[in-house]
């Protein structure tokens, strides 16, 4: 096979090669005159009537060009009919080697028609990206002039081709064999075409060194590359033979026509490309170099088939006159994509009856008057051909699907068919008034050969001629099925299945949605999931968005400041070493739960990372005297890591520990407190923060050989927290400035994610244009987004209205996707708009021009706001370096609280921070990083919980005293109390205040389980509150119906002493009943108390140093946890917009329920509220809800611990079965 290089290849492909062809060498399906004949048909000639005029103008007619012999074709160029107004304005181009099997060419695998021109007189020229080489050249008119007819002058550009071409029989081979060894370095290459109509033969067959060999074959169209030690060359199925399959490529292979196929080897690095398509794959180093083989059958055979396009496409045969014997015989061939479709149907005249035999989900039947079903083992709708034959013999009818292969089915019914029963093929005509055929099942699409008729072959050249029968809408002398799925547009994984016209990706466990799988369910790291809510738990963190890395499954731990990645490995326990005379070293390696790729990733984007590492030791050095060869080390780094030598907490390269850094360590003459080599338990431990040298590999210990000698190490996970990513934003302050950065490179998927937040009502996000394509993302109102872009089909756009205004200075998410499928914006949480891609139209995006963000090259509708977090295709732009260099444009976006304040809970405070916020739990009764997390404690019979309130105060009382001086003069006007627990005691006591005027107030359960709120005031019988004129007392308990108790009153509940929990110590003002109540304590679990600004539970537990006096056993505990302990789970949070997260973000979700505890639950809430107008209850402590436990884990806890799976320890334990839970 010869090759032209250079500039003599690039002159000779210009060449005109119409103008000097015979004019033998054209025809055409028709001609409107003589003077309108295919030889006129010549660019810039006007003999004749100017150019070819068919006789009808429509989408039938062709013109054919033969040049003779084998040809590189690289352009194509048409003009319309000289002094006319016929032109064309689209068209198709086909080609072949022999005059028949034409094959359509395609500019971007899915597009095919070619745009002509706008008057008789201009030539259009078309230079294909992909030269064909073909002896033959058909152009087919789709569109021409509407004023006019179909007019055409040609000329075709290209040099001649000239390769060596060897036939082969199935039997015969040729074999090289060189003579001279290529070095290891040098690549090598095979290069060669096939044509076949064979599905399965063998290509190719080279043999390397110890019986390794590599075999080529040709199996159902596509190309499999296998490795193996020896062959059977006969079979077609070499994976039985032990061959194992390295790689598979390309798609129905089997069409006659010519497919490119090129092997590259350099070492064990091997390319395999079919056509277009490359793969790469790794081989034995036994095939570093090889011999050839070849063994294939192929035959230059002529077939004509027909292609069944659409839903009015059909194919009908006259009867023959030789059925009145009663014998009928049909045959045919077909290949589809579809599942369903009619192949062939005609009446019984005689019967009035109807044959109907079509494909269904995989059966062919043929519904006569018994349905005859054929299972195949095989799918019948896998794009290889299939063989179908019907006969019918008197009282005998047989279905018989590819043979030997297949299957056959009988039945006893006759066909009495007369030459006045017509046969149709695929389908039948759309007029309604034909009474002749009927087609109640789907239309066939897909391709027909071979078809026979009481085995008689159908010439389908004369059907195309209307010499024979009738059709309509077929592509005839042509198989124009397309492989959709080779190569597949699904990504990540996704499995691709596809019909006649289109194809669908299933995504299913790949990660990823869209109609491609291109873009990730799931966030790039904690910190985005933290900021939609989230609380710690396992998520899948996918690092580069719809990049080629795949999702992990990682631990986020997140508190108050931060959002933690945890990355575990397979040892972060503490492991002991012990002497041993017999090695001079322990080594460890750490796997880890991440993949290599993915743990750079993490490290490259989180703003810190840390890792700790420890050593205990008993006369075992650690890094040996500052001038001496250390004994232990570690490796750490990407890749293979580098091997280091200083220890945790102390500076890469130092050769020190943390001791040393400090200067505080054992021995002023070594850096680490091991070096002092003592007969005493020592350690070394820090934190490794530099992120270049992590995460920790492998680590060698050297000093564990000497007697006495004893050793720990200690390898925590890989923490990390911040993204750099999700925060980096610009500021863009003037309508006319912009950020610009390189072109967008998305020619065939494109997806874009960013934030954005603005006061202003429009503006253009992003703009990339091209010579006529372009890409365009823009508020278009204060409540419309659109995205907006031209492939080469005119400009598309997707809209998306929101029921909310997004000019309110709030970060708003958008998403936008475009690939070959559908175009999708998804604003918000709101529904996701989409457009679907046209059927058969340009795919690939070409721009050409600088990315603009923030504005257009033309200065014109700008963008003012923030935008955040821009990424396309995965990769995060760099907003905030650009910007420092950008007038108008400031890096960063401050102002988070207005977007993510609400996810503060229980009167938790947002804090404004340069990246991103937190949540100040000062104020509230609970923790955790939306103060969502409660703080509870167990209490037994004589544990006492005592907040003391300051005496009132004086004219002299100083004002700044410690945020716990909350003075005992305040009053009960318009405050609240609020807790939660749980218990099996009744009665019990369950909160007690009391005032220095021996007045009180107790909450508690009376004996028949019901909740009693009393009140006493000395001077007066009756319980009250009296503030001004009216009191109002408002009692609820969980969703029951709220009661309202109006009291009356002249004394005031002031001068609070004390609120108790639990058990009272003095009880001298309260009456008998009461006072033995309270002496007896309370027995269960206390959570989230509230009263007022006042937290007594959470300061007992949590500020040591607050007014508060615990006396009997207290400890904090879980017992009020919403679900039990489980460390593998996380719970289920809202997004800021109050709907349910989905469930690409926690792992696994909490369900709600309302009656989910042991023995029940019911919530109380107290209000005490005053006004002199208007009464309005106010929640400061928020009502808890409650989750079952039924294959649902628990949330993690967010603080103390650093491994992630350790158990909730201080599980209420005391409490029964029988015991009941209340939230007040």
């Amino acid at each position: 096979m010869f090759h032209w290089k250079g500039g003599l290849l690039l002159s000779i492909e210009k060449c005109p090669l119409v103008a000097n062809l015979p004019p033998s060498s054209f025809r055409s399906s028709s001609q409107l005159t003589s003077s309108h004949g295919p030889v006129f048909a010549k660019v810039n000639r006007r003999e004749g009537a100017g150019g070819w005029s068919p006789l009808v103008s429509d989408r039938y007619q062709w013109l054919q060009v033969d040049l003779g012999r084998r040809t590189r074709i690289t352009a194509v160029a048409t003009q319309g009919r000289y002094g006319s107004s016929d032109w064309l304005t689209a068209y198709l181009l086909m080609f072949s080697d022999t005059g028949h099997n034409w094959k359509q060419h395609r500019q971007e695998d899915s597009f095919g028609a070619f745009p002509g021109n706008s008057n008789a007189d201009t030539v259009v020229q078309y230079k294909l990206k992909q030269p064909v080489i073909a002896r033959y050249l058909r152009l087919i008119p789709l569109d021409w002039n509407p004023t006019g007819r179909t007019g055409l002058r040609l000329e075709i550009y290209g040099c001649r081709y000239t390769s060596d071409v060897a036939n082969f029989d199935g039997s015969s081979s040729l074999v090289y064999r060189r003579s001279v060894r290529p070095s290891w370095t040098v690549m090598e290459v095979v290069s060669l075409k096939f044509k076949t109509l064979k599905n399965c033969g063998t290509l190719l067959h080279a043999e390397g060194n110890r019986h390794h060999s590599l075999t080529l074959v040709l199996e159902k169209g596509r190309l499999l590359l296998y490795h193996q030690r020896g062959i059977n060359k006969n079979e077609c199925k070499l994976s039985s033979s032990g061959g194992q399959l390295l790689v598979s490529v390309g798609s129905l292979l089997d069409d006659q026509h010519w497919h490119n196929v090129k092997l590259e080897r350099l070492s064990t690095h091997l390319n395999l490309t079919v056509d277009k398509n490359t793969h790469q794959v790794h081989i034995p180093v036994e095939l570093s170099h090889w011999e050839g083989n070849v063994t294939f059958s192929c035959a230059e055979q002529v077939s004509v088939a027909v292609t069944f396009t659409d839903s009015q496409s059909f194919l009908q045969l006259p009867g023959l006159t030789s059925w009145s014997s009663g014998v009928v015989s049909v045959e045919l061939q077909f290949r589809t994509w579809n599942k369903a479709g009619l192949l062939l149907t005609f009446d019984l005249l005689q019967q009035e009856g109807t044959v109907w035999l079509y494909l269904t989900k995989q059966n062919l039947k043929n519904p006569l008057y018994v349905k005859v079903i054929m299972k195949m083992e095989t799918s019948l709708n896998d794009g290889q051909w299939h063989h179908v034959e019907l006969n019918s013999r008197q009282d005998h009818l047989s279905i018989t699907v590819d043979k030997d292969k297949g299957a056959t089915a009988h039945t006893s019914i006759p066909l009495p068919l007369t030459t006045d029963s017509p046969l149709f093929f695929g389908g039948c005509p759309v007029q309604e008034s034909s009474q002749e055929c009927k087609n109640p099942f789907e239309v066939f699409q897909g391709c027909m050969r071979l078809l026979t008729v009481d085995n008689q072959p159908v010439d389908l050249i004369k059907v195309q001629q209307r010499l024979l029968g009738n059709y309509s809408h077929l592509q005839i002398d042509m198989c124009g099925i397309i492989d959709r799925c080779s190569p597949s547009h699904c990504e990540h994984g996704g499995r691709c299945t596809q019909s006649w016209s289109t194809f669908h990706c299933n995504c299913s466990n790949s990660g990823y949605r869209g109609a491609t799988c291109h873009s990730s369910r799931y966030e790039k790291s904690c910190e985005a999931y933290k900021h939609k809510g989230n609380t710690s738990g396992h998520y899948h963190i996918d690092v580069d968005g719809s990049g080629p890395i795949k999702p992990q499954l990682i631990y986020c731990n997140m508190t108050e400041d931060m959002a933690w990645m945890v990355i575990q490995h397979n040892n972060t326990q503490l492991t002991r070493v012990r002497s041993s005379p017999e090695r001079n070293q322990e080594s460890a390696h750490f796997d880890y739960s991440s993949e290599e790729e993915q743990l750079v990733a993490i490290i490259s984007q989180s703003e810190h990372c840390e890792q700790e590492l420890s050593y205990h030791c008993k006369k075992s050095r650690l890094l040996n005297t500052p001038e001496g060869s250390p004994f232990t080390w570690w490796v750490g780094g990407p890749g293979p890591g580098e091997i280091q030598t200083y220890w945790g907490g102390a500076l890469p390269g130092s050769r020190q520990c943390a001791c040393g850094l400090q200067d505080s360590c054992l021995d002023s003459n070594h850096y680490c407190n091991c070096d002092a080599d003592y007969d005493q338990w020592a350690d070394d431990s820090g934190l490794l923060t530099h992120k270049e040298s992590l995460p920790i590999r492998s680590l060698v210990l050297g000093d564990i050989h000497r007697a006495g000698s004893e050793a720990a190490y200690r390898v925590g996970p890989l923490r990390c927290h911040g993204d750099k990513n999700f925060w980096n934003a610009a500021f863009f302050d003037k309508e006319t400035s912009y950020l610009h950065f390189p072109t967008f490179h998305g020619e065939l998927n494109a997806d874009i994610a960013f934030l954005f937040k603005t006061k202003s009502s429009s503006g253009v996000f992003l703009e990339n244009l091209g010579i006529k394509d372009f890409i365009r993302i823009e508020l278009s109102s204060a409540s419309q987004v659109v995205f907006s872009f031209d492939v080469g089909n005119g400009p598309l756009e997707v809209r998306v209205e929101t029921s909310i205004q997004l000019n309110d200075n709030r970060w708003h998410s958008v998403q936008a996707e475009r690939n070959v499928k559908e175009a999708s914006l998804r604003v918000d949480e709101f529904n996701a708009a989409t457009q679907e891609a046209p059927a058969d139209g340009h795919s690939h995006l070409q721009l050409n021009s600088q990315l603009f963000i923030g504005g257009t090259a033309s200065r014109q509708k700008g963008f003012l706001g923030c935008i955040r977090s821009l990424q396309l295709n995965g990769v995060t732009l760099d907003l905030e370096e650009r910007a420092k260099i950008t007038p108008g444009v400031r890096p960063g976006c401050p102002g988070h609280c207005s977007s993510y304040g609400s996810l503060c809970q229980n009167q938790g405070r947002c804090v404004e921070r340069v990246n991103g916020f937190s949540c100040d739990c000062d104020q509230s009764a609970y923790t955790g990083a939306f103060c969502h997390k409660e703080v509870s404690a167990s209490f037994q019979s004589s544990t006492s919980v005592a907040y003391n309130f300051k005496e009132p105060y004086g004219p002299n009382r100083n004002s700044s005293g410690s945020p716990f001086s909350i003075y005992s003069d305040m009053k009960l006007s318009g405050e609240n109390i609020s807790l939660s627990f749980r218990t099996s005691q009744s009665p019990a006591l369950l909160l007690y205040v009391n005032s220095f005027y021996r007045e009180y107030l107790a909450l508690l359960i009376n004996k028949q389980g019901e909740d009693t709120l009393g009140f006493f005031l000395p001077l007066h019988s009756v319980l009250s509150f009296t503030f001004t004129d009216v009191a109002y007392i408002i009692f609820q308990i969980d969703q029951n119906t709220r009661e309202d108790f109006s009291l009356t009153s002249d004394v005031e509940f002031s001068g609070i002493k004390s609120l108790i929990l639990g058990r009272v110590q003095e009880s001298d003002e309260l009456d008998a009943e009461l006072a033995s109540l309270a002496s007896l304590g309370f027995t269960g679990c206390l959570s989230g108390v509230c009263f007022n600004s006042i937290r007594p539970l959470k300061d007992a537990l949590l500020h040591p140093d607050s007014p508060v006096v615990v006396s009997g056993p207290f400890s904090q505990s879980s017992c009020g946890s919403s679900s039990v302990a489980n460390p593998y789970a996380t719970e289920s949070t809202h997004s800021l917009s109050g709907t349910k997260m989905d469930p690409g973000q926690p792992l696994v979700n909490a369900i709600r329920s309302d009656s989910a505890l042991i023995g029940g639950l019911i919530a109380v809430v107290i209000f005490v509220t005053v006004s002199a107008s208007a009464i309005l209850a106010r929640f400061l402590c928020s009502r808890k809800e409650t989750f079952r436990n039924q294959e649902v884990k628990a949330a993690q806890p967010e603080d103390g611990h650093e491994l992630p799976f350790s158990s909730q320890a201080d599980s209420l334990s005391a409490l029964s079965e029988n015991q009941k839970e209340y939230f007040i």
